[in-house]
C-alpha cells in the first residue's frame, strides 16, 4: 500500500468537499452568525447538544463561546447539552432516551435562545425530539447536518437554518461541521467587536 498516496487522496477529497460547500453554505452560515449574535446581544443562549459522535464539538463550539476563540472578548452564554453527568444520571435511566436532550432544553431553554444542534449521521431521534422541544420553548435551531437527515430537515422552520454538509462520508461531514463551526465562532466575534475586514 502506498500510504502517501493515500493520504494525498484524503487531503484531496477534504479540499473537493471543502470548496464545494463553500457556495452552498456561506449565505446560510452568515445568517447564522447574525442570528446568533442578536439572540446573545438581546441576552439569549446558546445551548447546543451533538448526536453520538458530534457530542464533542458540540461541548468545543460551546467552550469557544464561553472562553473565546482568536480574539479577546468577554465570555458568551452557550451550554452543551448532555455534558453535566448528574444531569444525564437520571434522565439515562428514563425509558424513552430519546429524551435526553428534549428535557434539558425544555428546563433550559427560553423564547429568543438559540438551539444548534450536530449530527453527522442521518436523523437521530435524541436530535429530532430536541428540535420538538426547542420548538416548544419558540427557539429558533441551526442544525448542522450530512445528506441524509432529510427528517430533521422537514421538522426545521422558516426561521430556523439548516446547514447540510454536501458530503457523503461520514469524516467529511464532520471536517465541514467543524469548519462550519469555526466560522461560526469568527463571525460572532468579528460582529460583536466591529471588525470590518
Amino acid at each position: 500500500m502506498d500510504l502517501i498516496a493515500r493520504i494525498s487522496r484524503q487531503f484531496q477529497d477534504n479540499t473537493r468537499s471543502t470548496l464545494d460547500a463553500l457556495e452552498m453554505l456561506a449565505a446560510p452560515i452568515a445568517g447564522a452568525i447574525e442570528i446568533i449574535t442578536t439572540s446573545l446581544l438581546d441576552n439569549g443562549k446558546i445551548l447546543v447538544c451533538g448526536g453520538s459522535g458530534s457530542s464533542g464539538d458540540a461541548r468545543r463550539f460551546a467552550a469557544q463561546l464561553v472562553n473565546g476563540f482568536e480574539l479577546e472578548r468577554p465570555s458568551l452564554a452557550a451550554f452543551a447539552l448532555s455534558a453535566d453527568a448528574s444531569t444525564l444520571a437520571p434522565i439515562a435511566g428514563d425509558p424513552s432516551p430519546e429524551g435526553l436532550l428534549s428535557r434539558q432544553i425544555l428546563a433550559l431553554g427560553q423564547p429568543g435562545d438559540i438551539l444548534l444542534t450536530l449530527s453527522a449521521h442521518g436523523d437521530s431521534p435524541r436530535i429530532l425530539e430536541a428540535v420538538g422541544a426547542a420548538h416548544e420553548r419558540d427557539m429558533r435551531i441551526i442544525a448542522l447536518t450530512g445528506a441524509d437527515s432529510s427528517a430533521t430537515a422537514e421538522l426545521l422552520g422558516p426561521e430556523d437554518i439548516h446547514l447540510c454538509a454536501p458530503a457523503e462520508r461520514t469524516a467529511r461531514i464532520q471536517e465541514l461541521h467543524l469548519l462550519i463551526l469555526h466560522c461560526l465562532c469568527d463571525g460572532i466575534d468579528c460582529l460583536l467587536l466591529g471588525v470590518e475586514d
